[in-house]
């Protein structure tokens, strides 16, 4: 499963990555705060979560808004 890693600019576009390599680096740091572009659907992120606990992590998840526009946004996913 492919995921959008939240955008560094406003006009940048997000950089993707896999849902294994994500395993891989909590394997290595134990815990991570994670940013998802809002370009996902909210279907894969539940996917992506369901993972994470089936791995053994418990996950926090919320929806981060960074400006007054209904546009601005982000997904945050917290890992331990």
């Amino acid at each position: 499963m492919e995921l959008k890693l939240a955008r560094t600019e406003l006009t940048g576009k997000p950089k993707t990555v896999s849902l294994q390599k994500v395993l891989e680096t909590l394997k290595n740091d134990g815990n991570s705060i994670i940013y998802f572009d809002k370009t996902n659907t909210h279907k894969a992120l539940m996917e992506a979560i369901k993972e994470f606990e089936g791995a053994g992590y418990s996950v926090y998840f919320r929806e981060v808004r960074y400006g007054l526009d209904a546009d601005d946004y982000l997904y945050q996913v917290h890992l331990l």
